[in-house]
């Protein structure tokens, strides 16, 4: 079944989706983004990024990127997510994606139960990368960039295993904190880098 281009109360007006990725990982940053697609250039396949394969998120990714009418990427680093805590991290760069479009707003779809602190006409809608278009382009966007960022944080940190589990708290991520103890990519206000920095500060 395709997804709405939007909810039906707002069917007549533009609208833009809004959804982050990252908020469960140990490492790397938050992302965000904002999209307003087209509604001349409908894209019935498209889909919640967690529905795709890494393959079909690329294509997708370009897809969005060439066909929306604008897009925006937002990325919040470790540092800040520690100073703020995610939640407000979160909300902070969806704030400042929709701010960065170049292009009227219309009406404002927020994956999840809360939107940002803002003026704008908007909604919050729980599972909205699975129901609203514009949202799961955002999704897309925010998912392909966050795992583009991991791939290098690979290659700056090999010993983490950043690639394959994204940094996520899988057992090898948390046999390598162990390990080696966290690196500058890793959140040291989440529990279980925060519990491994106390150990090592101890021993």
């Amino acid at each position: 079944m395709s997804l709405l281009f939007c909810l039906p109360e707002h069917k007549h007006q533009r609208v833009t989706g809004v959804d982050e990725a990252g908020r469960g990982p140990l490492a790397g940053n938050v992302v965000a983004a904002a999209v307003v697609l087209d509604r001349s250039r409908s894209l019935p396949d498209l889909r919640d990024s967690k529905k795709f394969s890494a393959r079909q998120r690329a294509y997708w990714y370009e897809r969005v990127r060439e066909q929306a009418l604008a897009h925006a990427v937002i990325r919040v680093s470790p540092a800040e997510i520690d100073r703020l805590n995610i939640l407000q991290a979160s909300l902070f760069a969806m704030r400042e994606a929709v701010a960065s479009l170049e292009a009227e707003l219309g009406f404002v779809y927020v994956d999840g139960n809360r939107c940002p602190d803002w003026s704008i006409d908007a909604a919050a809608v729980v599972g909205g990368d699975g129901r609203i278009q514009s949202v799961a382009a955002a999704s897309v966007l925010a998912k392909v960039t966050r795992d583009h960022d991991m791939l290098a944080l690979d290659e700056q940190y090999p010993d983490y295993g950043f690639a394959r589990h994204k940094g996520y708290p899988t057992r090898e991520h948390i046999e390598a904190l162990q390990r080696f103890g966290p690196c500058d990519a890793h959140r040291r206000s989440y529990k279980p880098v925060a519990r491994i920095l106390e150990i090592r500060a101890e021993s």
